[in-house]
């Protein structure tokens, strides 16, 4: 007869303390490093980062580099189904507790810490954007990232606009364009750029709520622009919600790289992005699996290889 401890006892030792059922509830929602974790809990790094180890070698949470620090995520749906049953039952009782919900509060504050990083960047760059651009990528990055695209009955999205480049270079192809952005110094840029264009409409919103209808959209891009969002998966939520059933969005983004003087120089939040977690978000958004090239780098750039993901809304 076997003494053998089942396996859901271990599990159930892990979810036992209230901190690390706290961080389970924020990894969750959100990928953080240990020193956003620190901040949200009021916790010291030694504590986060030996409960972290702990739900790591339980399996409970897994992470990734990302140039000096690494990023921590629970992803549920990986879960064994008896560690899912149990993450159900501990998550609806930690989710009323105070403390969760001022840890929600401090979350936010995290993130939006996150944004500040990357708009003060703009608000004193977008005069030089183009130049900065060009010497990191190339001059043909915007039309590489084209070739998924051009149908002339087309509404087409430039989400996070930048100074609306990419929009006029669209323009002459197809129907309409909407380009959207948050910052106000990028979009006095576009506007300036984009005057003559008399199918461009210029919109300012967050790319976690864009300023557009449902389904107003039959193709969006997103050109260099989800390594500046503090919610990436929430912009391609919110591109997925634009989209009309049978359209498309394009990504064209950085592979992931080990530059991180470009989180301080150039207010990145997230230092590139692979076929894995590209094809998480915009599955878990509502696409269709999707195809992720990496682009051919031009002989002048400066910056990272860069890739372009598209994704087709079902219908």
């Amino acid at each position: 007869m076997s003494n053998a401890t089942p396996a859901i006892f271990d599990r159930m030792s892990a979810l036992a303390d209230t901190t690390r059922s706290r961080i389970l509830l924020l990894l969750e929602r959100h990928e953080l490093t240990v020193g956003e974790a620190c901040t949200v809990l009021q916790l010291p790094q030694s504590t986060v980062s030996r409960h972290l180890k702990l739900l790591a070698d339980d399996g409970w949470v897994s992470s990734r580099p990302e140039g000096t620090s690494r990023r921590y995520r629970m992803e549920a749906d990986r879960l064994d189904p008896s560690a899912r049953g149990l993450w159900r039952i501990v998550r609806e009782q930690v989710a009323t507790l105070p403390a969760a919900d001022q840890d929600a509060q401090r979350l936010r504050s995290v993130l939006a810490q996150r944004t500040t990083q990357s708009r003060a960047f703009f608000s004193s760059s977008a005069g030089q954007w183009d130049r900065l651009r060009a010497d990191l990528f190339g001059e043909r990055t915007d039309l590489v990232g084209l070739l998924a695209l051009v149908a002339d009955e087309w509404t087409v999205g430039d989400l996070g606009c930048g100074t609306g480049r990419l929009a006029e270079a669209l323009a002459p192809f197809v129907e309409r364009v909407v380009a959207v952005d948050a910052s106000a110094a990028m979009l006095e840029a576009a506007r300036a750029r984009l005057g003559t264009a008399d199918n461009v409409e210029v919109r300012a919103g967050e790319l976690e709520a864009l300023p557009l209808a449902d389904g107003e959209l039959d193709a969006a891009v997103a050109s260099l622009v989800l390594h500046y969002l503090a919610d990436p998966a929430a912009a391609l939520a919110e591109a997925f919600r634009a989209l009309r059933p049978g359209g498309r969005l394009v990504v064209v983004d950085m592979m992931p790289h080990d530059r991180d003087e470009f989180r301080h120089t150039m207010g990145h939040v997230w230092q590139g992005f692979g076929p894995e977690q590209m094809e998480r978000w915009l599955c878990a958004a509502g696409f269709a699996p999707p195809r992720y090239v990496p682009l051919p780098p031009d002989p002048a750039a400066k910056g990272p290889t860069l890739f372009a993901a598209s994704a087709r809304k079902p219908g």
